[in-house]
């Protein structure tokens, strides 16, 4: 049996990305008795199944309010904060559209993109490979950010006082030099330190 693998995610709310107890029901009632569901470190579930089954099992998961993404080499959903100083002032609907616009594009390794709705930064965006934080009405862009291997750090700062209106041509303007100029496999960190935070910033801006 020839096996694909999927993403899952409960998309944004308010208080955070949860899924329902219904929806977990209803993935494992209908993904078959083989088929495996991995956690991942990105908010993610995996899931692994039979492939000829996985257009019919995407169509009922996208019924139940579920979002589907590929897995792999592309650019990870947007990873959150909960929202805690509600939709308008953390930016929800911002965060949204910035995650219909990234979301799933292919790139040379996997591209993790964080977001937090005030300078707390609850979802840990400076250890996102980009990192966005809003400030008031502004946004500020974080790069190169490394949670993991004993070389781990924090992003940074790409750029401050992001507009809204600016902040996803310039978040799409950072991918697509990764897609264009990044080896395969390589690392957004390690090909930020090959480009050098300079030459990006002088290519986007």
């Amino acid at each position: 049996m020839t096996m694909g693998k999927f993403a899952v995610t409960p998309g944004f709310e308010v208080g955070g990305a949860m899924f329902r107890p219904e929806q977990l029901a209803v993935l494992g009632s209908i993904i078959g008795e083989d088929a495996k569901i991995e956690l991942t470190t990105f908010k993610q579930l995996y899931v692994e199944m039979a492939e000829d089954r996985i257009d019919e099992v995407q169509t009922e998961l996208k019924k139940i309010g579920l979002e589907i993404y590929p897995s792999g080499f592309y650019t990870k959903s947007l990873i959150a904060c909960h929202f805690c100083r509600g939709a308008e002032d953390a930016g929800l609907e911002i965060a949204r559209k910035l995650n219909e616009a990234i979301a799933g594009l292919a790139t040379p390794g996997p591209l993790k993109i964080g977001y937090a709705g005030c300078a707390l930064g609850t979802s840990e965006p400076l250890l996102k490979d980009i990192g966005v934080v809003k400030i008031k009405d502004k946004f500020s862009i974080y790069i190169g950010g490394e949670p993991k291997s004993i070389k781990a750090g924090i992003g940074s700062l790409f750029l401050s006082e992001v507009p809204e209106e600016m902040l996803i041509p310039q978040v799409l303007k950072l991918i697509h030099l990764y897609q264009k100029y990044g080896k395969m496999k390589e690392k957004f960190a390690r090909f930020i330190d090959r480009m050098t935070v300079e030459e990006l910033r002088a290519r986007v801006s």
